[in-house]
């Protein structure tokens, strides 16, 4: 029997026999974050919207997730037959569903607005206009409103129409191409990594919007986030070192084209570490430590230009070295060195770590499915406002009439509930 199909208490038992005292947490509905006061309504669907709202809910933002029949499609990724994405990305929010084809649909949106002080979407362009929620007409409804729109390409420029997947923004930005090996294929990133970083920048965005709202009473705004750009940023800079050389970056699989010796080196038991000598001080430190101090006066090592060039010769020096310790006779001793190494740790062994649980890096939150998830805990730390767990993430529809009835009252609720508007209040 899978850990999905046990009971609650017999899956929770067996998940800490494979992940360690993770902490148990507890969702509290009465807990105020720093952002408490803020209602953000979201559009969005899959990574990069539930990304942006999940930073503002951990922080005590009100987020309804305003979904059709079908459901955010990020309730359909998961593992184990559960949609673990939707419960991480969803924990913090509540759920309103409705019939955004219906002009009574859009009309309750528009209702929704009209207290609202944040709004998500992340459409075709264009496509928002057309349902009539333009941002001129969602600046008329409520003047303060800050709209963060998020598509693959931008709101404007000839690529605006495309679509909009991570996959297309990783593969353009040049990340895919300098990242993997010289002799292979470019590697595209095994996770969401375009969605997470348009998500975490359009949250910055918004915060920066409402902060400015606050302080200089300026009207609201529109954010045009672009799952490309953010991509591109994160590159630094690799179109000012290509203007000054004229030479594109190559592939070079876990060493760098700054420093040597970086790489990742295999162990004894067929495990992996990782080391990497920013420093001249840290390259005089492992030469040192692992017998090999005469590389220090050597004028072909003598800093990082040089060492770069001969990375081969260092890797097969440093990788020998290594490969004659287990990962934890390696990990001790280059730390009583002062070395900088780190193991690298599938997710089995990350969660075992002394480091991920005393920090509470995972945390165990109940689950209605499984009895309780593990999933990361809220990031970043504010020692004074900090973020609060309130509420797991919702059912499809789950606050229909504690989000919509107080807009419309019962009689036009019972009625649109009937006509199919407001979707799955039969079951509440």
């Amino acid at each position: 029997m899978s850990v999905a199909h046990m009971p609650a208490q017999d899956a929770r038992a067996a998940r800490r026999g494979s992940t360690g005292a993770i902490h148990e947490k507890r969702f509290d509905g009465a807990a105020r974050g720093p952002l408490d006061g803020i209602r953000v309504i979201d559009l969005s669907r899959l990574i990069a919207g539930n990304m942006l709202s999940l930073q503002l809910a951990d922080f005590g933002a009100d987020v309804v997730k305003v979904e059709n029949e079908r459901g955010d499609t990020l309730r359909a990724v998961g593992a184990g037959g559960i949609s673990t994405n939707w419960k991480v990305y969803g924990r913090n929010k509540r759920s309103v569903c409705l019939d955004l084809r219906s002009a009574a649909g859009l009309e309750l949106v528009r209702k929704l607005v009209a207290q609202a002080d944040v709004f998500i979407e992340s459409f075709k362009p264009g496509v928002l206009e057309q349902m009539g929620l333009g941002p001129d007409v969602l600046h008329a409804i409520r003047p303060s409103l800050v709209i963060a729109r998020i598509s693959g390409w931008g709101q404007t420029g000839p690529y605006r129409h495309k679509p909009g997947f991570g996959t297309l923004a990783e593969g353009y930005s040049g990340f895919a191409a300098i990242n993997g090996f010289a002799d292979r294929e470019p590697v595209l990133p095994p996770i969401f990594l375009g969605d997470m970083t348009a998500g975490l920048s359009g949250a910055i965005a918004v915060l920066v919007a409402l902060l400015s709202r606050s302080r200089r009473d300026t009207p609201g705004q529109v954010i045009d986030v672009s799952l490309f750009e953010p991509m591109f940023s994160i590159l630094g800079p690799l179109a000012a070192n290509y203007a000054m050389t004229g030479k594109i970056k190559p592939r070079t699989g876990s060493r760098s084209t700054n420093t040597a010796p970086r790489n990742a080196y295999r162990t004894r038991d067929d495990k992996w570490l990782c080391l990497s000598t920013s420093t001249q001080t840290m390259a005089e430190r492992l030469f040192r430590a692992i017998g090999h101090a005469e590389l220090i006066d050597d004028p072909r090592y003598a800093n990082n230009v040089e060492r770069v060039q001969r990375a081969d010769e260092l890797d097969a020096i440093v990788g020998a070295f290594i490969a004659e310790r287990d990962l934890d006779a390696n990990l001790a001793f280059f730390e009583s060195a002062g070395v900088t190494v780190g193991p690298i740790y599938d997710v089995a062994q990350i969660v075992q770590d002394s480091y991920v649980i005393e920090r509470e890096v995972l945390v165990e939150l109940p689950d209605a499915d499984v009895g309780s998830l593990p999933m990361h805990n809220i990031v970043p730390r504010l020692s004074g406002t900090p973020g609060v767990f309130r509420r797991p993430a919702p059912s499809l529809g789950e606050h229909n009439r504690e989000v919509l009835m107080p807009l419309v009252g019962e009689c036009e609720y019972a009625a649109l509930t009937e006509q199919g508007v407001i979707v799955g209040s039969r079951t509440e």
